[in-house]
């Protein structure tokens, strides 16, 4: 009797041991199913506004005008900066030109990116009134970077450009006065030396309500949009959005011919 109790005892025991083990495998399938769609829900509408709630909290924060780069601000989100270290790595330009350098800190980002992919990469940035005292007393400004005072799209500082990085592996990204007409003069002549494979980055195409600073007036995105109207060298690469974060929406051009 008692060996008969012991082994309906058992086989309760195991019943309940294999339920269990059924109940937490659907467990686990449900939670695989439920971050499934959360990762699908990301791609839909609704996902885009979280996408777009959390650029306008990060904007008006102003958690990007404290964020530096070898003790230099930067004023950039930490995922552009991670995009654009992920396309300098895999270009390796020869040439990397900033138009609006302001303190330093993003061109030195560049450097030293570029400095760990090509050791004869440089870094040409362009501002009519830079503030680079700090960082221009870092050794990596004196062996990387090349800094011209003058207008983006003044003849004589075109002209000097376009002679230098002739022949060359080019990248360029456009961070200067952020009104459409400037930015598109400067994609109408910078687009001219971006080596087929590389990229044209306009950045804070965020502005004018996209999604931030609604009343800023018509900006990077609308230089953009004009110029991809006229212009089938350029496809918007958005695979460079990936981290949802960024102040360039379909502002990462890439070169396709």
């Amino acid at each position: 009797m008692n060996a008969q109790v012991g082994t309906s005892s058992s086989k309760i025991f195991l019943r309940v041991v294999a339920f269990l083990a059924l109940a937490l495998a659907l467990s686990e399938l449900f939670l695989a199913v439920h971050y499934d769609r959360r990762w699908i829900a990301a791609r839909t509408e609704k996902g885009r506004d979280v996408a777009t709630e959390l650029n306008v909290v990060y904007y008006d924060l102003a958690v990007w005008q404290k964020t530096t780069w070898l003790g230099i601000p930067s004023q950039q989100t930490p995922t552009d900066n991670w995009s654009m270290q992920e396309i300098i790595s895999q270009i390796r330009p020869d040439y990397i030109i900033e138009a609006g350098t302001r303190y330093g800190g993003t061109t030195l980002f560049y450097a030293s990116v570029l400095s760990l992919v090509n050791p004869n990469g440089k870094v040409i940035t362009i501002d009519i009134a830079p503030e680079t005292d700090d960082a221009s007393k870092l050794p990596l400004w004196n062996q990387r970077v090349e800094m011209i005072v003058g207008s983006s799209v003044e003849p004589k500082v075109t002209d000097h450009i376009a002679e230098e990085v002739k022949g060359k592996k080019v990248l360029v990204t456009l961070d200067s006065l952020h009104t459409r007409e400037h930015v598109l003069k400067e994609m109408q002549i910078y687009s001219k030396l971006v080596t087929p494979g590389s990229y044209l980055v306009v950045q804070d195409t965020n502005l004018n309500g996209h999604p931030v600073e609604p009343n800023f007036g018509p900006g990077p995105m609308e230089a953009v949009q004009e110029f991809l109207k006229t212009n089938d060298n350029f496809v918007a690469d958005r695979s460079r959005e990936k981290f949802f974060l960024t102040f360039y929406p379909g502002g990462w051009l890439k070169r396709i011919k």
